[in-house]
């Protein structure tokens, strides 16, 4: 738990005082502030059972590789209206940019994304809005075209959750990608495999983090 002396970091400060700047694992492109073993993230995350997990510290294989099939097929993105839903490092939302989206949104319920996704986006040169909230009960995001969807299947409840917003969006005309590397509650009955990419996975849990990552869209 933190000290109830100890004062709360600004995130913006603490990231780029302490998350190196470094390419993504097979995404050269692009540039992230990561965390590392030295990075005292804890400092900024929290330790309590009510602080969010600070997965926007890290690349994650489902966001890895929706990254790198926009990049490789910038036709996915060009022109369109982009959301990227549960953007942790913005990694996706500036893959969509980079590779020509004429607007892109990064939504996450972590507040500590929203620095990060703004210092990543000013890496890479790119103009993210970058909000912090959960949309996933709502209605469909109007002004969306494209909703991107990477790593958000690692539990049950909340792939429920995730899934029955994706067939609202779907059923309101919004086209859907999910970047997973077959996690165990990705519904692959349902979704039609477009795309796989070797990527780097920082939950993988072997020595160089590699796995085949699946890109995925809902009919």
């Amino acid at each position: 738990m933190k000290s109830s002396g100890m004062p709360h970091p600004d995130p913006a400060a603490f990231i780029q005082a302490n998350l190196s700047i470094s390419p993504v694992p097979a995404i050269p492109e692009i540039l992230l502030h990561t965390a590392g073993p030295a990075s005292g993230l804890w400092r900024l995350a929290g330790r309590g059972e009510a602080d969010p997990p600070p997965y926007w510290a890290y690349p994650w294989a489902g966001g890895a590789v929706l990254a790198r099939h926009l990049l490789d097929r910038p036709e996915k993105v060009i022109g369109r209206r982009v959301l990227d839903l549960g953007a942790g490092s913005g990694l996706v939302a500036i893959a969509a940019a980079k590779a020509g989206a004429a607007a892109v949104t990064a939504v996450d319920v972590d507040a500590n994304a929203i620095p990060a996704i703004g210092l990543n986006a000013a890496l890479n040169s790119v103009n993210i809005v970058a909000v912090a909230t959960d949309i996933i009960e709502a209605p469909p995001p109007e002004e969306t075209d494209l909703l991107l969807v990477g790593d958000l299947f690692y539990d049950p409840a909340l792939a429920g959750r995730v899934m029955a917003f994706l067939r609202r969006c779907r059923a309101a005309g919004i086209e859907v990608l999910i970047g997973d590397p077959h996690r165990a509650y990705l519904p692959q009955s349902v979704l039609q495999r477009i795309a796989t990419h070797a990527v780097s996975d920082f939950g993988a849990g072997s020595s160089d983090g590699a796995v085949q990552a699946g890109v995925f869209s809902l009919s």
